[in-house]
């Protein structure tokens, strides 16, 4: 997981460098790392860690509830309907990962913190001092692949390293490129540009697909409890990203107040 983002990481500085992107000052190096390291080292690192020990579809409806983890922490006044969407998408996570579950364990429970971590550093990308976007999502992925390369290492990783096989090599292909250089750049972009509301649309897909494919191609179990929860998480999160946004009144009376001309 280090090694793709590093080396993402380092061929995307490259490339703003070469365009003539100017040099980052300190602290955007900071900014980079404190949101690198909650994107990559807690949202990415332990969802990673989960999978290994949790079924790849129970953690792809877990992390279905960071846009709820948005809505919570954006500090904005709800609608009644994104309300409910935080009491079902949330409800929906104790149904999935509670006691009493047959899916239940501490690793997704972890997955859920996981994702707020991954909520927290994405709003805190938004506001946080960046040079320019490709140069910021390079810097984010050569912090935070740095962070999981000393996690990594820390766990002892260093010494169960294998031959590279030429399937192996293929899929690190792949990461780089789509995963690292196409997704996470997007994303990075995404998320200085775009509502928030849009950028959470994502959780409509990804528990869908990776549930299926987790019980097509990993012979993944998909129980009546499994299902249920997962349907009630992505309801919430539909309600949540769909809702209309509250009327935030104060901000509506100081814009309707006259400015007194000088």
């Amino acid at each position: 997981l280090a090694v793709r983002f590093l080396i993402a990481g380092t061929l995307l500085y490259a490339w703003a460098a070469y365009r003539g992107a100017a040099r980052p000052t300190r602290r955007h190096w900071i900014a980079a790392a404190l949101s690198g390291g909650g994107l990559l080292l807690l949202g990415n690192g332990g969802v990673a860690w989960a999978e290994e020990r949790v079924d790849s579809g129970v953690v792809a409806l877990v992390v279905a509830v960071m846009p709820l983890w948005l809505a919570l922490l954006d500090r904005q006044r709800l609608s009644w309907r994104a309300l409910l969407g935080l009491a079902l998408g949330f409800g929906g996570v104790a149904l999935l990962v509670g006691p009493g579950a047959g899916s239940f364990s501490w690793p997704a429970l972890v997955v859920v913190f996981t994702s707020l971590g991954w909520a927290a550093a994405s709003l805190y990308s938004r506001a946080a001092p960046q040079p320019a976007p490709l140069l910021f999502a390079a810097m984010q992925m050569l912090t935070g692949g740095v962070l999981l390369f000393v996690a990594g290492a820390l766990r002892g990783e260093l010494g169960h390293l294998q031959r590279p096989t030429v399937s192996a090599g293929e899929a690190l292909l792949y990461l780089v490129v789509v995963g690292s250089l196409i997704g996470f750049t997007a994303y990075s972009w995404l998320l200085r540009n775009a509502r928030m509301s849009l950028i959470g649309t994502y959780a409509f897909v990804n528990p869908v697909v990776a549930v299926l494919l987790g019980w097509a191609f990993n012979n993944e179990g998909l129980s009546a409890r499994t299902l249920a929860a997962g349907a009630v998480i992505v309801a919430g999160v539909a309600l949540i990203v769909l809702a209309p946004a509250y009327p935030d009144r104060r901000r509506a009376s100081q814009a309707a107040v006259p400015v007194r001309a000088r």
